[in-house]
């Protein structure tokens, strides 16, 4: 693209040299040509004047102060001459005259110049997008009750003959120039008060035969011959706007008035700069001739305004040093409006005429001195000072601004560039949100004297709006009133147009005349002149200004300045690109950077005393700014300057704020795209500024952590207090039914904060999350009025100041309740900001920003301390006005405009978010007292996870905290309707659309409400029958006092201090676990279950509960889980309720795990006080460690007695099993006070009895070997001895006392014991279990040959008798058709088969795990048997009964999963949890809740059906209550109607209704009910659903008939069929999710807008008073506005999907299903995008180790059907399965954005789909980086979908922030296309 630019530079260069030589002398000075008769005047008071022979008289003007002044120079220019000569021979031939040209004040200056020369008097009309038919013919006017015409522009000019110039030709609607094409043509125009204009010639034949009084009353009007038009207009195409009309085309002589010849152009810099060198002046103008070349022109460059070089030369000429590239950059902001290429190409060309663009030492201001009339500066450049004088304002020295400015060394330099600006024209100050522009706005004009005018720019602005606005006097009669603007320019002051950006082109044109010639015709014929012409005119003409005002002649100040504002243009933007080459040629531009971090550290430190150090914060976002990523780059603008000091100053009130909250809150992160809200995360990580963790509370205690109350006449909201307001007025104070939580009452106390730093308030959220409920209760504490304003798309910016109505014909103005709060003193609410144009919400922020606004009935509200005193026309805004803005989240779903993107850095923004599980809790308890606790935390998880749904964009509608509160309402009323009747209240939106119900239930049943199920649906275990008890046998207990001496032993105790080693804190990770209630569809034992996010490797090696019972108070309610694991060790810690789990790795507090060592980890929690500790035993090593679960500390239990053992550190592992120590755990379910801990070793003499709490151990000697150890009490254990299988009982009376007891068994008492519970039966439940009542005391024993044994006595009594149910030996050897998990076990001994028992002493059950090859017979089902991973075998000893619960089998499998069963025989493992309950671990991480008990499962079954509701099938009767007047004396049974009629009321018949003493209904006095069967009837529900089978098999035939056509229309088998569908059905959610944003955004881009100036439609209220008088085009309508003619046209987005089909993919699909994965997603993005071909094109390309470039579909022909995109598909795997190895990924990226970038689109977009597989082809992370960063217009996006090990963790992190994802789940790979999609293709 460069070169041509090169070719046409140095051909323009050498024209350029070659005309230079030829004018050059010897002593180098420039010859200027003088043209030897260029025009000829006759002396004063002749009537000719000629031009190259052709000659026009001149007649004197009837209105001479009409005539133009000072254009015409003293020596005209020989183009300029030509120009006019041709004009004049058109003028001579009658003809009109169009002269065309690039933008700039040429055309217009040689029109009027012509005028001046010829002194012909001239009506100027500047034509605009808002100039309708009215503005040029006749426009109504009422004086003194009657209404009249009023000739216009054209009219006037053609009855007078005088030069009509109507400029801006291409910028009028295409509806209102053919209304002049007969009088242009024909001289000719019917008129709206019935005249009609007739030509000269043809008016003077019919005076011939009429007299002109008969002409008069026939209404015809003479058109002067001298009449002309001149029109103005710039060339459509090239230049936006509307082409000619052929007609009035065809009317019109056209000259090209082009820019100047250079000898010209450089003689005009010359004059202007006489100071200045003449080869300076020439590089720049060639310079700027270049760039407006032909061949620079066909590149796409802005036009460079060559008309204004002039101004550049006069700064030159008073500071000849001035660096030619700044002054160029003022006049062509390039770095602002160009990409890289067009930068390129201008620095090539400043390069080529030896203008430098180095930096050059800047300008300082030294000073400014304020004279009587002007100002004299002084600059300072390096050494040189110059001095100049300059315009200023008026007013006084102490009047110039009160406001703090702190200036840096940048200001100062800008300062000083402003005020070399404003020595020559109006200027432009382009920055960013935020930057300062403002506050260095008040600077210049407080040096200057100004008052400052600010007029805030909007795109709905007119041209009357800019000027003139028509009202109505007192009287009736209409006027018009001047604006701010015109007002500024006759008072001097310094018009600031805020939001130049904003405004539509067609409009703003209209002060091209203003800014250029400083000359003006306003709407109502009033002129204004610069102050030299209309000196010059006064002067000329002997008028005193008085008269020069009685011919609407006023003079603008001298001291006027315009002053635009403007945000930077979005380069290769369509609609943002709005700095065009005509408002080029308006003004000079200074572009104003951002702050350094040093220069905003220095005006923040000032600005804010006491401010802390924000290095930190300043450091993020000053990385913001730097970056290159547009993602991040884009939040900045949130982290600007002015928001910088806002947050400096909160963190200077309030210290106590966190920097990352800070963050989040001005970022308004919650509502961020999930790609930004990343990119912001990773970049807060990144600079160390992390989230202050909070400690998590319950739900109760999260109630009491923040309160507020009123006190004293002070308000207090958690810790922050401010004084309540007393208003004069308080009906006006809202008071909303109010219900506080902890989460609603933290945004309140920042709402205080920001209002007692004196900020407006912006809160942004879903809808129905309580932002009006928080702001009226806001004001309600605060006891502040509130004026409320809602706005909608149709409020436009006179609606929302002021109401206007029509009252006996005059237009009144009511206040509106902005305008009202602002008298008042009042908080004004603003609701629903988003939903108006944001160019009509931005009008707020002057009022915001500066306190002031101006008012459509002319009034200004102006800031309190503005000194300024009220007045009819001035309103001072009352101190105590707030304002509070409510506005939807930007973006999906809502649509609305982007509130908080225009403006959102003048508020203090608060983002409100649904309440958080607690306080939702809290608020919905008070709504709903006497709903079940269970059934409000169902509604909560559920909805809660919808709207993370509504976030992602999977679903629609983002339902909120208000429908929930709804169904608490309905629940407390009517507690006996079904929770899923109830909730379907709000889901019958929802019931037409299938995809998303199917989502509905899925989440509801996800979270325990049976959403869809029926009351029958109960599969609970099938029971069978326990086998009786009998006697089998006793115990006898050696006690003290008996016989024996052996009796009682007193053990030998050691005791000493442990050693701790430790503690070492180890980070706790927080996760959340997505718990999906098991009850869904119908009722089980199983309660609910989730995934333990495991690593590949883990191994799960144990499961333990922290019990509800042992915490300590303060803690939560709720149980414990946690889970030891192995590969590395590791501890999760879950809480069930609030659905969290914390992780501890320790991989780096273990020895390292290698060769044949296999850890193996058991866990023993502690209770109360150390609950929040669990012992962690390392049986292989012996290692024994205290890990606190919540903190991370761990400490290394060290003693002498249990050694610890290296692991074994073979190279290759071992066939055997891995060698542990032998020193084992005791477990136990009752934790003592003490922390107690008992080891002992496995045929050993000793236990090892550990007190952790006091820090100490006892070693108690034994008499034998032990085997096992069980706890049957707090102090008491059970030991077998090794070999002999004896039993011995411990009792510990002491702290150092240990009794031994020996027990000798009798009878059949001999077993191994497997478990033994450690608290006794309840009377009750032993009573059932021996079927005789009984009060014993009892333990219950597990062992192999029984189901369950009661040791009746035991351990009180000397004797116990053993009962056991019996129970056949279950199968020792697993068949060959085992299950699959234990396909990973090699053979085991019979001691590793131990399975996981668990006793439940409240219910008296035995629940054991088996295997599934040991089952029963009839448990399994014979013909398919389930996936499973074993079996719950429950003993109910207490009922006698046997269940047997399928537990499913696990997700994942580890390839370690042997290692588990060397411990056990089944895959699962098993605790005891509170009330009864059990949960179950399995292989693959999956955790269950189980419910065992008979008694819980009624209970919970019946709050199921409950949840489900029944079906009143009963007819429905409807019954009125009246007063009957009788009474009830003399009951009776009544007389029988044999008829059985209905009878309402009286007393005599049975069985009537309404009645009073016979037995009836509803009736009074009555014996009894008697109900004769007159009911209302009604159809029940089951008659509804009862649809015949034979109709609903067929409607499947025809179903299936119909999918059969459809498939042989497309000529796809039902094979083929079956094998898309695979693929599809995985990923049709979200291809519904995505088809809907697209359509919504589709939609929104769709919205008709108003038409204004139409003939019918609604009333504009911007147009009232034209109404009044009469005009026709005074409505507007809703109507699909037309793009602007030479408007860049909307093009399609391109998106390429970038596959990788290389056979690495193919080769590990097995491994993790990466290419299946890329498969689902090449179907996701093909069926959703079909049918937005006009919007989105796409193709696909897949690359390989044999390709880099396979076209799997392209734009032209995307597939159509599912045969063509099973096509495709096909072709990605087979090519996967056969193609060579290796890998292109670098080759195939960079060739996807080199021909994309060349593709026709408004954005292109490339996701690279690929594994992580890098490293084996020497893939270098930086150089993928460099290339998807390589094209600024391709936005590329790379997506891992498979790796080994953490490949593609280490490739993310290498890569670009926000354009690397890692998807190795299908579920989630649509959900990343959706990020990228609706983040950053779809939003825009």
């Amino acid at each position: 693209m460069r070169l041509p630019l090169r070719m046409s530079v140095d051909r323009n260069l050498r024209r350029l040299r070659n005309l230079q030589s030829i004018l050059r002398v010897g002593d180098g000075q420039v010859l200027r040509i003088e043209p030897c008769r260029a025009c000829s005047k006759s002396p004063e008071g002749t009537n000719s004047v000629s031009i190259g022979g052709i000659n026009i008289k001149i007649t004197k003007p009837k209105n001479p102060e009409c005539v133009p002044k000072n254009y015409l120079p003293e020596k005209v220019p020989q183009s300029v001459l030509r120009h006019l000569k041709w004009i004049m021979q058109k003028d001579l031939l009658g003809q009109d005259v169009f002269l065309i040209g690039s933008p700039g004040p040429l055309r217009r200056q040689l029109a009027m110049m012509y005028l001046e020369l010829t002194k012909r008097e001239g009506e100027f009309v500047s034509l605009s997008r808002d100039t309708t038919e009215a503005d040029l013919k006749q426009r109504r006017e009422i004086r003194s009750g009657s209404a009249f015409y009023l000739d216009q522009s054209a009219v006037r000019a053609a009855v007078s003959g005088h030069i009509l110039i109507l400029e801006g030709i291409e910028k009028a609607e295409r509806n209102v120039l053919p209304i002049l094409n007969n009088l242009l043509e024909n001289r000719e125009m019917q008129l709206e008060d019935g005249r009609f204009l007739v030509a000269a010639d043809r008016y003077d034949k019919l005076l011939q035969d009429h007299t002109k009084e008969e002409l008069d009353d026939l209404k015809l009007v003479r058109v002067d011959e001298r009449f002309r038009v001149i029109a103005l207009g710039l060339p459509v195409p090239r230049y936006q706007g509307n082409p000619l009309d052929p007609p009035l085309r065809s009317r019109f002589q056209a000259r090209d008035v082009n820019q100047l010849p250079f000898n010209e152009e450089l003689e005009l810099l010359q004059e202007s700069a006489p100071n200045v060198r003449s080869d300076r002046l020439a590089h720049m103008l060639m310079f700027a001739s270049t760039l407006v070349s032909k061949e620079s022109t066909s590149l796409g460059l802005p036009d460079f305004p060559v008309a204004n070089l002039q101004d550049l030369a006069k700064i030159l000429n008073v500071m000849p040093e001035t660096s030619l590239h700044t002054l160029i950059q003022r006049l062509y902001p390039y770095k602002a409006m160009m990409g890289k290429e067009g930068q390129t190409a201008v620095t090539d060309a400043l390069a080529k005429f030896d203008i430098p663009i180095s930096k050059v030492e800047q300008s300082h201001l030294v000073s400014v001195e304020r004279l009587k009339e002007g100002a004299n500066v002084s600059l300072k450049t390096g050494r040189k000072t110059d001095n100049f004088k300059v315009e200023s304002g008026s007013l006084d020295i102490g009047q110039s601004g009160s406001h703090q400015f702190i200036q840096t060394s940048y200001h100062d330099g800008l300062l000083a560039e402003m005020l070399q600006s404003h020595l020559v024209k109006d200027f432009c100050v382009i920055g960013a949100r935020g930057c300062g522009k403002s506050a260095v706005i008040k600077r210049f004009a407080s040096l200057l004297g100004y008052h400052i005018e600010p007029i805030m720019l909007y795109q709905d602005m007119t041209s009357r709006d800019l000027l003139q606005q028509r009202t109505t006097l007192s009287n009736g009669d209409t006027a018009w009133r001047l604006s701010p603007l015109v007002t500024a320019a006759l008072e001097g002051s310094l018009a600031v147009l805020d939001g130049v950006h904003r405004i539509n082109a067609g409009s703003f044109s209209v002060l091209q005349r203003l800014v250029h010639d400083r000359e003006l015709q306003l709407f109502d014929g009033t002129r204004l002149l610069g102050k030299e012409r209309y000196d010059a005119i006064k002067a000329e003409h002997d008028l005193t200004d008085a008269e020069m005002a009685e011919r609407h002649i006023l003079s603008i100040h001298p001291g006027f300045r315009i002053l635009a504002l403007a945000e930077p243009p979005v380069v290769g933007s369509s609609n943002q690109q709005w700095l065009s080459p005509e408002i080029l040629t308006m003004f000079l531009y200074h572009n104003m950077r951002p702050l350094t971090q040093n220069e905003e550290q220095a005006v923040i430190s000032q600005l804010v005393p006491h401010c802390p150090d924000l290095t930190k914060l300043l450091q993020f976002s000053h990385q913001l700014r730097n970056s290159n990523d547009p993602t991040v780059s884009s939040i900045a603008s949130s982290l600007s300057t002015r928001q910088l000091i806002r947050v400096a100053k909160r963190l200077a009130s309030f210290p106590s704020e966190d920097l990352y909250g800070v963050i989040q809150k001005a970022c308004l992160a919650r509502f961020l795209p999930r790609l930004a809200k990343s990119a912001l995360e990773q970049a807060l990580e990144e600079s160390g500024i992390i989230k202050i963790s909070s400690e998590q509370h319950s739900v109760d205690g999260i109630e009491k952590s923040i309160t507020c109350e009123i006190k004293d006449n002070k308000l207090r909201i958690g810790n922050t207090e401010v004084d309540v307001y007393n208003p004069g007025n308080r009906t006006k104070v809202p008071d909303v039914l109010f219900y506080e939580n902890a989460q609603h009452l933290s945004v309140m106390e920042d709402m205080v904060k920001d209002f007692i730093l004196g900020e407006q308030l912006l809160l942004v959220g879903n809808q129905g999350v309580g932002k009006n409920k928080i702001v009226d209760r806001f004001l309600h504490l605060l006891n502040r009025p509130r004026e409320y304003i809602q706005l909608h798309r149709d409020t436009t910016v006179q609606t929302l100041t002021l109401q206007p109505t029509v009252q006996d014909g005059v237009i009144i103005y009511e206040d509106s309740p902005l305008v009202r709060a602002v008298k008042l003193g009042h908080v004004l609410v603003v609701d629903e900001a988003d939903k108006a144009p944001t160019n009509v919400t931005c009008i707020l922020k002057t009022l915001v920003e500066s306190g002031e606004m101006h008012l459509a009935d002319g009034r200004r509200i102006v800031a309190a301390n503005s000194g300024m005193k009220p007045s009819d026309q001035v309103i001072v805004s009352h101190p105590d006005f707030r304002m509070i803005v409510l506005a939807n989240r930007p973006g999906f779903p809502f649509l609305g405009n982007d509130f908080f993107g225009a403006m959102g850095d003048i508020f203090s923004c608060h983002a409100i978010d649904n309440p958080d599980k607690a306080s939702e809790m809290s608020m919905l308890r008070q709504y709903g007292p006497d709903v079940p606790e269970a059934i409000l935390e169902k509604l909560v998880l559920s909805f809660g996870e919808l709207r993370d749904m509504a976030d992602q964009g999977l679903i629609a509608y983002p339902y909120s905290t208000r429908e929930v509160v709804n169904m608490v309402k309905h629940l407390q009323k009517y507690p006996n309707e079904g929770l899923t009747s109830v909730i379907k209240n709000v889901f019958d939106f929802d019931s037409y659309n299938s995809e998303l119900q199917e989502v509905l239930i899925t989440t509801m049943q996800k979270h325990g409400i049976p959403l869809g199920a029926s009351a029958d649906s109960v599969q609970l275990a099938k029971e069978f029958p326990l086998p009786d008890f009998e006697l089998a046998g006793q115990w006898n207990i050696q006690r003290q006092g008996g016989r024996r001496k052996t009796a009682v032993m007193a053990l030998p105790v050691q005791t000493r201090k442990l050693g701790l080693k430790g503690p070492v804190t180890v980070r706790v990770e927080s996760m959340p676990i997505d718990r999906t209630e098991a009850r869904s569809d119908k009722f089980t034992e199983q309660q609910a279950f989730w995934n333990v996010p495991l690593h590949e490797t883990n191994i799960i090696c144990d499961i333990a509960v922290t019990k509800a019972i042992n915490r300590s108070p303060g803690h939560t309610t709720s149980d414990i889980i946690h889970i030891g694991t192995a590969n590395p060790v590791g501890l999760y810690s879950m809480n069930p309720r609030t659905m969290t789990a914390n992780f501890i790795d320790m991989y780096d507090v273990f020895p390292m795990i290698s060769g044949s060592f296999r850890p193996y980890v058991k866990l023993y929690p502690l209770g109360a006080p150390l609950d929040d500790n669990v012992i962690l035993h390392e049986e292989v090593t012996n290692t024994v460690l205290n890990v606190n679960f919540e903190t991370g500390e761990i400490s290394r239990i060290v003693i002498d007695s249990l050694p610890q053992t290296a692991p074994d550190r073979s190279r290759f592992v071992s066939a055997a099993a891995t060698k542990s120590s032998p020193y084992r755990l005791c477990s136990s379910n009752v934790p003592d006070p003490y922390g107690t801990v008992v080891f002992f070793e496995k045929n050993g003499d000793f236990l090892e009895i550990m007190s952790l709490l006091e820090g100490i151990s006892h070693n108690v000697s034994l008499p034998m070997h032990v085997d096992d150890v069980h706890q049957i009490g707090l102090n008491q254990w059970i030991l077998t001895e090794a070999k002999t299988n004896k039993k011995y009982m411990i009792v510990r009376d002491g702290i150092e006392d240990f009794k031994l007891n020996t027990i000798i068994e009798e009878g059949g008492a001999g077993a191994y014991v497997q478990k033994c519970s450690t608290v006794p039966m309840s009377d009750s439940v032993l009573s059932a279990t021996l079927g005789e009542k009984v009060s014993s005391p009892n333990r219950v024993l597990v062992t192999p040959d029984s189901y369950g044994s009661v040791l009746k006595g035991f351990p009180d009594l000397s004797q116990a008798d053993i009962y056991k149910s019996p129970r056949e030996p279950l199968k020792n050897e697993q068949p060959s058709s085992g299950d699959q998990l234990l396909g990973f076990t090699r053979k085991q001994d019979k001691q590793s088969q131990a399975p996981s028992i668990v006793y439940l002493p409240g219910c008296g059950q035995v629940v054991r795990t088996i295997p599934t090859w040991k089952a029963p017979e009839g448990v399994l089902p014979k013909d398919k048997r389930p996936y499973l991973s074993g079996l719950l075998e429950v003993s109910d000893l207490a009922n006698h009964k046997l269940r047997y619960i399928l537990v499913p089998g696990a997700t994942r499998q580890s390839p370690y999963a042997s290692w588990l069963f060397n411990i056990s025989d089944t895959s699962i493992l098993m605790a005891e949890t509170s009330n009864d309950g059990l949960v179950t671990v399995d292989v693959g991480g999956c955790v269950r809740l189980w419910e065992t008990s008979v008694i819980n499962l009624e209970r919970s079954m019946a709050e199921w059906k409950n949840m489900i509701g029944w079906q009143d099938t009963r007819p429905l009767q409807v019954t009125y209550d009246r007063e009957s007047g009788r009474t009830a004396d003399d009951p009776k049974h009544g007389k029988v109607d044999s008829k059985n009629e209905p009878h309402v009321g009286g007393n005599t018949w049975a069985g009537g209704t309404g009645g009073s003493n016979t037995a009836g209904l509803g009736g009074i006095g009555g014996p009894y009910r008697l109900d004769a069967g007159h009911n209302v009837a009604q159809v029940a529900q089951w008659e509804k659903d009862n649809v015949p089978e034979h109709v609903r098999k067929a409607a499947r035939e025809m179903a299936q008939k119909a999918f059969k056509e459809r498939l042989k229309e497309i000529q796809m088998s039902e094979y083929d069929a079956e094998n898309y569908e695979n693929f599809a059905g995985h990923v049709r959610r979200q291809v519904q999710s995505l088809r809907v944003i697209i359509d919504s955004l589709q939609a929104k881009s769709k919205e008709r807008q108003w038409l204004k100036n139409q003939t019918y439609g609604d009333l504009d209220d911007a147009k009232l008073i034209d109404g009044l008088t009469g005009e026709k085009t005074v409505y507007k309508r809703r109507g699909e506005k037309e793009p602007e003619m030479g408007a860049k046209q909307e093009l399609p987005k391109k998106l390429r999907l970038l596959m990788d089909v290389s056979g690495s993919m193919y080769r590990f699909n097995g491994h993790d299903g990466r290419l299946e994965r890329e498969m689902e997603t090449a179907i996701m993005a093909m069926e959703a995008l079909e049918g937005y071909e006009d919007k989105i094109k796409f193709d696909i390309v897949g690359h390989s180790g044999e390709d880099h470039k396979v076209e799997l579909s392209s734009f032209e022909k995307p597939p159509k059907n599912n045969k063509e995109r099973l096509k495709v598909v096909k072709t990605m795997h087979a090519h996967s399965q056969f193609c060579l190895s290796g890998d292109t990924t670098l080759e195939a990226t960079r060739y996807a954005i080199n021909t994309l970038a060349k593709e026709e689109a408004d954005e292109r977009f490339l996701i690279i789909l690929s594994d992580a597989n890098f490293d084996r082809y020497g893939i270098s992370p930086a150089k993928f980086g460099q290339i998807l960063r390589s094209d600024e217009n391709v936005n590329a996006y790379a997506i891992f979908i498979g790796s080994l090990g953490d490949q593609a963790l280490r490739l993310h992190k290498q890569l670009p922030m926000g354009h690397a994802f890692i998807c190795l789940d299908t579920k989630n790979l649509p959900q990343i296309l959706q990020q990228i999609f609706t983040s950053t293709m779809l939003s825009k």
